[in-house]
């Protein structure tokens, strides 16, 4: 029976799936999970017990779905948009922006059903907004409380192809300003032989050398319009076109800045159409039909393919990378070094996985989008050995953990380059992912009080580490409650005990020393965990929206416990003949090599646990125990048996770790 002394020197292969449980040839087994709850994968190898949720607000309608978009004005002034059921409020500073004492907001066009297939591109102070269902809209800052959102009004197209047949248009006025009727000779050629329609009121005509905006239908020949642009003449001509962005053909559900170009496609009617702006001028869509066109006018462009694949993201790398339901294409001027022109635009096809209606992630020089099920998150980036663009699937080694769906992702670029991603069964779940150093780690994110996780977001702040805010549906005191909760930012340096924050829609007590602690009514009926004066305490349920504390404290933390939760996978070592996988074996001995933590437990399962002790005989039992870097020897509980798990929990309001491990164990090779 030989004794062996194994090291696990890294987390680097993050949960893998329960497929991978035979697969001990992998190079990322050993350093893989099998289960990785609550805890973050950093860079460097190292696990750590995610930090908990700070509580700010509860949304304006707790029965209805909402969604956080991100709004980052400057690198000092980011915002969190909260989107619900037709309105918009606004996050700032850790906090909700109230106007007159009540939370400041405007109304919005977006229906409750409508809210997640939005998609946003921002330039400083102004963030365009796109839904198929709506004309684009343009959201404006000016100040805190200063907000407004409008339609953009479109002055010289898109158009849609040309008149070809021998219907006429004859305007009865042309001066700019004024409003009159445009006839048609016929209804042949114009919405799909249909003639007017009540939907194109808003809609653009191009008329000879002049624009038009519809203002009313009359008759399925006769439409009100309002002259923008005044034509040459008002006589019965075969040159018009109408607009592409209309309640008949739908609008933009892309939208994406490119090269100085604000750039939207995939309307309702030309789903593989992309249009760009005029260079550096973002609202005007004037391709210049009857002139000599210049590199600097607006494009518009038709993807070619054998089968109708709606656009459905957009993203701008090194190239435009466009995600289409059926594959993915780079647009470029015809070089990578070659700004895209009128004249020179080339887009050609990279791959052929399809992509689902999510926004895509620009990280790094990589694309990283949900396939078609939205299931797989891939990578796309452009590969010299192919010279061209190749997709790996991101969640290969760990399928299991996208397998009801994502809905939402967001990219937290410090200080650990996570992905966010929303499932649609309510976990909230992390890729650690730095592709130089071939670290791509998923691990699940279960928030206290078994929340169900709606929506995520990421904005930068003015220190160094970006702010996650998540929405979480809770059940509290028998009502269903949305709350607008923030990730704290991760504490590099735990040396304060009563800076803790691992608890989840988590509110504090700084002042006076006091037993009442209140406020705390947005947890109405639930058990919290606290921690007081940076020690544990005894759970509390809070009543009256109040607790009362056994001991009087002057910093206190309250809210939902969660378990941190680390299982490595099979232990595969000591064998002197062939592979230790399915021998008999026993754990006996372990070395934990912690990093600032306090308050571990270690066994071979959850019913076998063993707490490490961090408090000696002189610390004061009611006060904190400072953290713990360096190593922990422990008796491991492990009976013989084939598997070899270890399994580390922390359900304490304390930071945890996890460096390496060192088990020490026995083999049978009989």
């Amino acid at each position: 029976m030989a004794r062996v002394a194994v090291q696990l020197t890294n987390f680097t292969g993050g949960e893998l799936s329960p497929r991978l449980d035979g697969r001990n040839d992998l190079a990322k087994y050993p350093t893989g999970c099998k289960t990785l709850e609550n805890m973050i994968i950093f860079p460097h190898g190292s696990a750590a017990r995610r930090s908990g949720t700070q509580y700010v607000a509860e949304v304006k309608d707790s029965s209805k779905e909402t969604r956080l978009i991100p709004f980052e004005f400057s690198t000092t002034q980011t915002y969190i948009l909260e989107f619900g059921d037709q309105y918009i409020r606004f996050y700032k500073d850790n906090g909700q922006i109230l106007s007159g004492g009540s939370a400041y907001e405007i109304s919005s066009p977006y229906l409750e059903s409508e809210l997640f297939d939005i998609k946003f591109a921002q330039s400083a102070d102004v963030m365009y907004l796109c839904h198929p269902s709506h004309p684009v809209q343009k959201l404006s800052r000016t100040g805190h409380t200063s907000w407004t959102l409008t339609d953009v009004d479109f002055q010289n197209g898109p158009f849609q192809d040309h008149n070809i047949s021998t219907t006429t248009i004859t305007a009865s006025h042309t001066a700019v300003g004024t409003s009159g009727n445009l006839t048609l000779s016929s209804t042949t050629g114009v919405n799909n032989d249909q003639g007017w329609l009540s939907t194109d009121v808003g809609r653009l005509v191009h008329f000879k050398d002049g624009h038009y905006k519809i203002t009313a239908r009359t008759s399925a020949t006769v439409a009100v319009a309002t002259s923008i642009v005044a034509p040459s003449s008002a006589s019965a001509s075969t040159d018009f076109a109408l607009g592409s962005f209309s309640g008949t053909t739908g609008y933009p559900s892309c939208v994406t800045f490119f090269e100085q170009r604000l750039v939207f496609a995939a309307t309702l009617s030309q789903p593989q159409t992309l249009f760009f702006s005029k260079s550096g001028d973002y609202e005007n869509m004037d391709d210049n039909y009857h002139g000599t066109v210049a590199d600097d006018d607006a494009i518009i462009y038709t993807i070619a393919s054998n089968q109708v694949n709606a656009i459905r993201f957009m993203t701008a790398t090194r190239t435009l990378i466009i995600g289409t339901a059926g594959g993915e294409f780079a647009v470029s001027g015809g070089g990578t070094d070659i700004a895209i022109t009128p004249t020179n635009i080339l887009i050609k096809k990279q791959s052929n996985n399809g992509a689902a209606n999510v926004d895509a992630l620009a990280v790094g020089n990589a694309t990283l989008f949900l396939q078609r099920a939205k299931r797989k998150l891939r990578e796309l980036a452009y590969n010299f050995d192919v010279d061209g663009y190749i997709a790996p699937d991101l969640t290969i080694l760990a399928e299991h953990i996208s397998e009801s769906g994502f809905k939402q992702l967001s990219y937290q670029q410090e200080p650990n380059q996570i992905i966010w991603c929303v499932r649609n069964d309510g976990q909230l779940v992390g890729l650690t992912y730095q592709r130089e150093q071939q670290v791509v780690a998923w691990h699940r994110h279960i928030f206290g009080g078994s929340a169900v996780c709606e929506s995520v977001a990421t904005i930068p702040t003015d220190d160094s580490e970006y702010q996650t805010w998540v929405i979480n549906k809770r059940t509290i005191n028998g009502s269903t409650k949305r709350y607008i909760e923030y990730m704290h930012n991760y504490d590099f340096d735990e040396t304060d005990d009563t800076s803790f924050n691992f608890l989840d829609s988590q509110l504090s007590y700084d002042g006076s020393p006091a037993t009442t602690i209140s406020g705390l009514s947005h947890l109405e009926g639930e058990e919290v965990s606290i921690l007081a004066d940076g020690a544990t305490h005894p759970n509390k349920t809070v009543s009256s929206g109040e607790i009362t504390l056994d001991r009087s404290a002057s910093k206190v933390k309250v809210g939902l416990p969660y378990t941190s939760l680390l299982q490595t996978m099979r232990i595969d070592a000591g064998s002197q003949n062939g592979t230790s996988q399915s021998k008999t074996k026993r754990i006996y001995e372990i070395t934990i090599r912690l990093y600032e933590s306090i308050g571990v437990e270690v066994g071979p399962d959850l019913n076998n646990m063993e707490r490490i002790p961090f408090r000696s005989s002189a610390d004061e039992m009611d006060e904190g125990v400072n953290v713990f870097t360096g190593d922990k020897e422990v008796e491991f509980r492990g009976n013989y048996e084939t598997d070899g798990f270890i399994v580390i929990r922390q359900t304490q309001p304390l930071p945890l770790t996890i460096l390496s491990l060192y088990p020490k164990l026995q083999t049978n090779d009989g």
